[in-house]
């Protein structure tokens, strides 16, 4: 039975948050709110927890995963930035978006695409993971908490609990967040494409 968390969506508890950092470290998987709708996460080196979640969105082989980071100075370390990227990156982040780039050598070719080499990456604008990234001290590996046969990601944490309590080790309820994913850019492509459109809005795209 999952732990459930509740915290000030604009002041977390940060008793709270470093009780959910153990749970990451010790392989557990947790659901999350975010700047765009709540999301699933576990330890970027977890293999195990990272099959939970393939299982849980019934997800398949090709299907990208999100480094969660910080910053941008995280981003360096998984992913391959040329200087129009990181432009884009700069004024884009925090925000509700992932972006697509190549994987460095660095990168477990786990949480790679199988064909492409790419890794999502996404720095939200939310206090919770904002807080909890910065006491884990490295990203978080994720994916939007979107179930098989739903239409819409699950957005409130009773009902995340309601539906998940056997299958996740801790709910995070920051409160409502959204129900709309991020947008997804692909900047591994030059000129860049927008694979879906979410609650991000890039004018430089033309979007």
């Amino acid at each position: 039975m999952s732990q459930y968390f509740q915290l000030h969506p604009t002041n977390p508890q940060l008793r709270l948050i470093r009780q959910t950092v153990q749970i990451l470290r010790d392989g557990g998987l947790i659901a999350y709110p975010t700047d765009s709708c709540y999301a699933l996460g576990c330890h970027i080196g977890d293999k195990d927890a990272l099959e939970r979640i393939r299982r849980l969105r019934n997800a398949d082989r090709d299907h990208h995963f999100t480094l969660v980071c910080r910053d941008l100075s995280e981003i360096s370390h998984y992913a391959r930035v040329d200087t129009w990227q990181f432009r884009l990156l700069k004024s884009a982040t925090p925000g509700p978006f992932t972006f697509l780039l190549p994987a460095t050598r660095e990168t477990p070719r786990r949480l790679q695409h199988p064909k492409r080499r790419t890794i999502g990456i996404r720095v939200p604008d939310h206090p919770v993971p904002q807080l909890l990234l910065a006491e884990l001290g490295e990203p978080l590996m994720s994916s939007t908490l979107l179930l098989p046969g739903d239409e819409l990601p699950l957005t409130d944490g009773n009902e995340i609990r309601a539906r998940l309590e056997h299958q996740l080790d801790a709910v995070l309820d920051g409160g409502h967040c959204g129900i709309a994913p991020t947008t997804v850019v692909d900047l591994a492509v030059d000129p860049p494409r927008i694979l879906r459109q979410g609650a991000g809005v890039l004018p430089g795209l033309g979007i």
